[in-house]
């Protein structure tokens, strides 16, 4: 007892309580949530990235590493706006459920937006982010609902900009095209914008195959689709996610024969990571055609993110900087923090940073994309796509292995777009 009759606690308390703060951090951390290193003075923020990881199909484990590291990477800056930046992820397992049970979580744990994430279910996940006005800030560019939803704020234009400009780009290049894609509802549209974007130049229509997007093997469908392509100058693209390597892989062991035959893709089903696997130099797509939403991986302007990744993430093999998925979300997390800069000293809510976009936040990207602003103005407006932004694509080429452009500078498929839609 002390002279004031207070009793005194044990010397051995203090650190037993400091023991179980630092676990509880260690807890924090081994759930998904990244708390930052220093924070700053303000209320911190919460937001979600979620994409799959280890499953069979499509996974994108370097998005939501991408977002830890970029909140390592904030927080040691002091944060957003002088605000802690606190990352939630989410595996959304490549199935409806499975993203829906990541934007409950969203929703339950009061995120301020969901930033820089892959899902092929719109459906599944955006009615719950509507219900709740929580932003999608960056989605990867794969679902209707990402250009249509009023709380989604796309970054690219997603598929439909890349089979646009992947048909303006061949027209220039390619006397006949066959189109593998897959046979869904989905896949269904490609040929249309693919054809759109051929007829831009003058170029008649891609023969259209369709198949399986799930197979392990596309001997039947490369047959075709080389056969389709003609006997001289021809292309054959492939849009099968994925599963793209596998047709390809299909295409190579084909008999020999004496046709000259280009073959071409879109980011996305084919990247450097991609190439990387399949021989570089020496394997299947040296000499594709490719056409990608941003700058090639080898451009100066990608230096700020690589940077941030060798102090921040250097020992993170999840996170390859020439993954499409990976560069969406450097973009999307840049979007946030200007939103939240631009709301000053006021209370960082989902619906002010909603509040911020719909009026006018103007985002420069370094150059990686067109300044970025969703005012109703600067949207697309057609049907299908009406809040498409960034109209803009970039044309690529494989040599020696790596993607470089073949084209410098970007590509305007805003009027192909619009003509698909009539």
């Amino acid at each position: 007892m002390t002279r004031n009759g207070r009793r005194r606690l044990p010397a051995t308390r203090p650190l037993l309580l400091a023991a179980a703060a630092v676990g509880s951090a260690a807890l924090l951390a081994g759930c998904g949530v990244i708390p930052g290193a220093t924070g700053g003075s303000r209320e911190p923020l919460t937001v979600m990235t979620w994409a799959p990881d280890k499953t069979r199909a499509t996974n994108m484990p370097g998005m939501p590493a991408m977002g830890q590291a970029y909140a390592r990477w904030a927080n040691s800056r002091g944060g957003i706006g002088g605000r802690e930046l606190r990352v939630l992820t989410c595996n959304e397992g490549n199935e409806p459920a499975g993203a829906s049970a990541c934007a409950r979580r969203a929703v339950r744990e009061g995120v301020v937006a969901v930033v820089g994430s892959y899902s092929q279910f719109g459906r599944a996940f955006m009615p719950q982010l509507e219900a709740a006005d929580i932003p999608y800030i960056g989605g990867y560019g794969l679902t209707d609902e990402e250009f249509k939803s009023p709380v989604s704020y796309p970054v690219n234009g997603g598929q439909a900009a890349l089979l646009a400009g992947n048909g303006i780009q061949l027209s220039r290049s390619c006397d006949r095209v066959s189109l593998v894609r897959p046979d869904t509802i989905t896949g269904a549209h490609l040929p249309y914008l693919l054809n759109t974007g051929l007829a831009q130049g003058g170029h008649r229509g891609a023969s259209d195959i369709r198949a399986a997007d799930d197979a392990g093997e596309y001997g039947d469908a490369a047959r075709k689709a080389r056969e389709r392509a003609g006997a001289e100058g021809g292309c054959v693209t492939a849009a099968l996610g994925e599963r793209t390597r596998n047709f390809f892989d299909s295409f190579r062991r084909l008999p020999a024969d004496d046709r000259d035959i280009r073959v071409s893709s879109v980011l996305g089903s084919v990247d450097q990571p991609l190439i990387d696997r399949t021989g570089g130099a020496n394997g299947p797509f040296e000499g594709a055609y490719l056409t990608g939403w941003y700058p090639d991986a080898g451009d100066a302007r990608w230096e700020p993110m690589k940077r941030m990744l060798r102090e921040h993430a250097f020992a993170d093999n999840r996170i390859d900087p020439a993954d499409a998925g990976v560069q969406t979300t450097w973009i999307a997390y840049t979007v946030l923090e200007r939103a939240v800069e631009s709301l000053g000293d006021g209370k960082v809510t989902a619906g002010a940073i909603r509040l911020a976009l719909n009026r006018g936040v103007q985002v420069d990207t370094g150059g990686l994309t067109p300044p970025l602003r969703w005012r109703y103005e600067d949207m697309l407006g057609t049907t299908a796509t009406p809040r498409t932004i960034n109209r803009q694509v970039t044309f690529q080429v494989v040599r020696q292995g790596r993607l470089v452009a073949q084209k410098e500078g970007f590509v305007d498929v805003g009027p192909t777009l619009r003509e698909a839609a009539l």
